[in-house]
């Protein structure tokens, strides 16, 4: 962890302005209910703003115009990334490189960067080429042909295969499987015939993929993430996808083969995609929602199968209703019968 840091220190890192102390000392964060007066805290939520006035900490990261109950406090635009660049600031450190190390298992013709870290217990294929400050943790395994570019950071026992490509600044968390084969199969009579899969998978810059995510490598060309998306851990992405830049893709979500998604797109938890769709730009899929056709994009859906968010919602207040409704509609038409029974019989 880094020293102690005065609030005008933190506020010309962060963009903000200081009301109170500027000379104040700030060694750490911690949440607005635990934090002492050494440490930084942040109020991100407006309805957690009667905490300030309880808090111990030193001075509280906020919104400008938010009540300071007599407490140093820091103002930016937005306290939650605010409270993201700090938690880099104080406590992340790169560790020193350790070059390719002895128990590492190195194959022919690798191409390594400076500053590389290749732990005991990795494999790396032959011809793979690494950029600068990458770091490969035990047990991860790179096939033969793989590209990684600088900076780049993959976990114990995450799988990169054959001649993917990963860009700058990527992060793959353990377990994680890049370019594993697509799930293809030609009938052949009462049986299956694989299809070998020959494409590839790409990740642009800044991508991250979570733990025990798989993305499926195309069939004949490329499976793409492109720059900035964070896939959450237990993802799938199946052969031949395009997932656009910046998208957020939530836990046990899968997603099927050649479906596109456009830029800043959010699937929430075990969303389910079919395949050959297309998704527009700034889309948001509610948790749990299935999506059979395309999507226009600057919308929010959810339900299964998806509709207007604003229609689901009404949707569901119907549902537990439904039951009585039935109910009444019988009653109605057993009325309509009589009625119609005693207007013929005259």
């Amino acid at each position: 962890m880094q020293g102690n840091k005065t609030l005008k220190e933190l506020a010309d890192y962060l963009g903000g302005v200081v009301r109170g102390n500027e000379n104040y000392l700030i060694n750490g964060l911690a949440p607005l209910d635990s934090a002492y007066p050494d440490k930084i805290t942040f109020l991100a939520n407006p309805k957690y703003a009667a905490k300030v006035a309880e808090t111990k900490a030193g001075a509280v990261l906020m919104a400008a115009g938010g009540e300071s109950y007599g407490r140093n406090v820091i103002e930016v635009a937005n306290p939650y990334l605010g409270f993201a660049k700090l938690l880099t600031l104080f406590y992340v450190r790169q560790q020193p490189a350790v070059g390719l190390m002895s128990g590492a298992i190195i194959g022919k013709n690798i191409s390594c960067g400076e500053q590389v870290s290749v732990h005991n217990g990795a494999t790396i294929g032959d011809n793979v080429t690494m950029g600068n400050r990458c770091v490969i943790h035990s047990g991860a395994v790179l096939y033969d042909g793989v590209a990684i570019g600088d900076d780049v950071t993959i976990h114990s026992n995450a799988v990169i295969r054959e001649r993917c490509r990963i860009g700058n600044r990527c992060v793959i968390q353990p377990g994680a499987v890049i370019g594993s084969d697509g799930f293809g199969y030609a009938p052949d009579g009462s049986s299956y015939y694989r299809i070998p899969q020959i494409g590839i998978v790409i990740l642009e810059d800044d991508v991250e993929i979570g733990a025990n995510t798989c993305i499926d490598r195309a069939a004949l060309e490329v499976t793409l993430i492109k720059r900035g998306t964070k896939l959450d851990n237990l993802v799938q992405i199946a052969h031949n996808c395009q997932i656009g830049e910046d998208c957020m893709i939530v836990s046990q979500v899968g997603i099927s083969g050649s479906s596109k998604l456009g830029n800043h797109v959010t699937l929430a938890g075990q969303v389910g995609v079919v395949g050959h769709i297309k998704i527009g730009d700034n889309v948001i899929v509610g948790a749990k929602s299935g999506v059979p056709n395309s999507l226009e994009a600057n919308a929010y859906y959810s339900g299964y199968p998806v509709a207007p968010h604003k229609e689901w919602l009404k949707s569901t207040v119907i549902l537990p209703k439904l039951p009585e409704m039935r109910k009444n509609i019988g009653s109605l038409l057993k009325r309509v019968e009589e009625l119609e029974a005693k207007l013929a019989a005259k």
